[in-house]
């Protein structure tokens, strides 16, 4: 597919697109339930399950693949997410509402799933290999930069709203209700500024005649498949824990380990500085690829992007009362992760290359979100068991299968470099 539309009009919001609404059905539904009462139990398990439609969104992708374009499977899949969060904040005022609303984040999420299936196929089919591994920086930056606008302005406006109304549940009613009328207008610009035509290559005419059983078994034949397997799913064990116990740690008082944070304080903290954080360490990821290739920089990017949870132990044993630290460990952290997660999408890619690569894709980012999930589940668990400052040391020792794996992977050190012309 060749885009009649400069790339940089419709990349970032469209990335954007695809990391909203997963922030706010995994990341910000932990805030909202946390300061609604639910346990960290009940958090861990319950919104981890909602990584599911992730995990298995490889079922349906050859259907994405062989009906209609990627363009209108995007834009049908944003406006469903947008209506099921309004719907979710109309949910909260009522009895029930933990269950109710989590049956409501479970149809957005098959939704915010299949749009990210299309998204990436449009993404693959609209740009050359130059440019994707130009542009995977500003893409990664875009798709973790929603998910702070979640965790940032959107919590920031969820804090607000608690101290105006003095009614938690009121304040998040109208927060959902805000979230899904900010993702009708994200739906509405990309309507707007994505190309319309969809050619693709004769390459991917072929593969989208097969079916879907030959699809999902060309997967399981790439080379050094177990090990790829194994590196993606364990890749992510320490921070899919992290991520379900972070604000609750940030939040709860003191005398329970935490930081004492207000609702408020999280959102401006993850909403400020981890922002500019979050897209310098993304740019330059991209950069250093395209210049250099994976090769040279897959494990200086992992663990970059790894050992800034030194800065969580740290804190959740010292609990500092000037609250400097804690921006100063969340601007290392975001910075880390924005750089780092470059080498692990751009080894994706690679594992998504040939034919039905936009279901391989889709496979391979499926195994990612099953390791995300099964270790989220338990975390809960692990954290009250542990207690929060034994629990980050357990978090950076679980980083360390992928780290290990990941110097068994052979692929080309040159693959993500951008090539010179003669």
């Amino acid at each position: 597919m060749k885009a009649e539309k400069n790339p940089w009009y419709w990349i970032p919001i469209l990335n954007f697109a695809s990391g909203f609404p997963y922030a706010i059905i995994i990341s910000v539904s932990v805030i909202m339930y946390k300061n609604l009462g639910i346990s960290n139990e009940d958090i861990g398990i319950y919104t981890s399950l909602l990584y599911l439609p992730w995990v298995i969104k490889p079922l349906w992708s050859p259907f994405i693949d062989l009906h209609s374009t990627k363009r209108k499977w995007f834009l049908s899949m944003q406006l469903l997410i947008s209506i099921a969060f309004l719907i979710v904040g109309f949910t909260i005022p009522m009895n029930h509402f933990f269950f109710l609303s989590l049956a409501i984040f479970w149809v957005a999420a098959f939704a915010s799933a299949s749009n990210d299936v299309a998204t990436d196929g449009f993404y693959l089919l609209s740009l050359s290999k130059d440019q994707q591994s130009f542009f995977l920086g500003i893409r990664s930056t875009f798709y973790r930069l929603s998910m702070l606008t979640g965790n940032g302005l959107i919590v920031i406006i969820g804090g607000y709203l608690e101290t105006e109304f003095g009614d938690k549940t009121k304040a998040w009613s109208y927060t959902m209700i805000i979230v899904g009328l900010l993702m009708a207008t994200i739906t509405v610009y990309n309507l707007l500024t994505t190309p319309v035509s969809e050619n693709e290559t004769s390459e991917d005419a072929v593969a989208q005649q097969k079916d879907f059983i030959t699809v999902f078994a060309s997967f399981f034949k790439k080379k050094q498949i177990g090990i790829v397997l194994a590196f993606i799913l364990l890749f992510r064990l320490g921070e899919s824990q992290l991520m379900k116990m972070l604000t609750p740690f940030l939040i709860d008082l003191k005398d329970a380990g935490g930081m004492g944070l207000t609702t408020e304080d999280v959102g401006i903290i993850y909403g400020t500085f981890g922002v500019i954080a979050l897209l310098v360490g993304g740019t330059l990821g991209g950069i250093a690829i395209s210049k250099h290739g994976l090769g040279k920089w897959m494990l200086p990017m992992i663990l970059i992007m790894h050992l800034p949870i030194v800065g969580f132990i740290l804190l959740s044993h010292f609990h500092p009362e000037n609250t400097i630290y804690i921006y100063l460990v969340v601007i290392v952290e975001q910075f880390g992760y924005g750089f780092g997660f470059a080498a692990f999408l751009m080894f994706l890619i690679f594992v998504a290359e040939g034919e039905s690569k936009t279901s391989h894709y889709s496979l391979a980012t499926g195994f990612m979100a099953l390791g995300m999930m099964l270790p989220g589940m338990i975390s809960g668990y692990i954290q009250e068991y542990l207690g929060y400052g034994n629990f980050f040391i357990w978090v950076l020792i679980a980083t360390v299968p992928g780290v290990l794996i990941s110097r068994f992977l052979v692929f080309p050190a040159d693959f993500g470099k951008k090539t010179t012309p003669n």
